[in-house]
């Protein structure tokens, strides 16, 4: 199979893995930056062209669209959609995922656990929204932050009311959501393949961090998750209509809760936690569902 990886740096562990990956399975892999693609839109002859050449003759595609691309990245994949290529992750599915309440409200259509979460636009609602969600110690969000970036721990409610009207005051769109103290800084991703998480790992924030992001110095560790997590996890992504995703998941007193549905999991800790070939699993997954046209919008909403 001839099979384009959407990515800005082909260095970057996740990409250097997937094309190992294609290779070892007897695939021709090629990486492509999607902010370098450009679209020729037409009803009859869609086409992509990509550094002067026009991309032709490609079985499937597997997007590895950052979050600061994402409208361009999605409407490339679109693009590729267009031409009859299969896509490992939908761009539907991608925008589902990406955009958090949007996520968060499908998800709790679903009936899938969650942590209390409040959103509101006009400061005469903060006080109401705190209480809503159970006081302080509480979590703000911004909808557009990544890797932990823009997520405030507020302690008090002065705090929180401090935080939230300096967010709106920006006109910038947060999420009020309550603390699960008991998770104590850690939490669980599970990376799903169709309907099967492959490998799990646990996500702990380093001393006095209560966000477990890797990138900002937290440790992974091999973990053996329960069926109710494994369930959550497998329905979540399935909710956004992924079918390769990286679910984040904190152990709250009242079940597992998701905190977030990642559309473009990194493979470097869940690779090394768990000692699997995540990557070739991906590939694997291509092998088996990629054909000709084959692409459908899964998921609700």
């Amino acid at each position: 199979m001839k099979i384009a990886i959407l990515s800005r740096n082909s260095s970057l562990y996740s990409t250097r893995r997937l094309v190992e990956a294609c290779k070892a399975r007897g695939h021709e892999p090629h990486v492509l930056d999607a902010l370098r693609c450009y679209m020729n839109i037409t009803s009859h002859r869609p086409s992509i062209h990509y550094k002067g050449e026009q991309l032709e003759n490609y079985d499937a595609v597997i997007p590895r669209i950052g979050a600061s691309v994402t409208f361009y990245g999605t409407a490339v994949l679109r693009q590729f959609e267009m031409m009859g290529v299969y896509p490992l992750n939908e761009s539907v599915a991608i925008s589902r995922a990406r955009d958090k309440l949007r996520a968060l409200q499908l998800l709790a259509r679903k009936g899938i656990g969650l942590p209390v979460t409040g959103f509101a636009h006009k400061p005469d609602d903060i006080e109401d929204l705190i209480t809503m969600v159970g006081g302080p110690p509480l979590v703000i969000k911004l909808l557009e932050g990544t890797q932990g970036i823009g997520v405030v721990l507020a302690e008090t409610k002065q705090a929180a009311e401090s935080v939230i009207e300096a967010f709106m005051g920006l006109k910038t769109n947060i999420l009020v959501q309550e603390f699960i103290a008991e998770a104590g800084g850690a939490d669980l991703r599970c990376l799903v393949i169709g309907e099967k998480v492959v490998a799990a790992m646990k996500r702990q924030g380093k001393e006095g961090e209560f966000r477990s992001n890797l990138h900002r110095g937290g440790t992974a560790s091999l973990v053996r998750i329960t069926p109710e997590e494994r369930s959550t996890a497998v329905r979540a992504a399935r909710t956004m209509g992924l079918n390769v995703a990286g679910v984040d998941i904190l152990r709250s007193n009242h079940g597992p809760v998701v905190m977030e549905v990642n559309s473009s999991p990194g493979l470097e800790g869940i690779e090394r936690a768990s000692g699997k070939d995540v990557a070739g699993q991906i590939v694997a997954f291509i092998e088996r569902n990629g054909k000709l046209g084959r692409t459908r919008t899964r998921g609700t909403g």
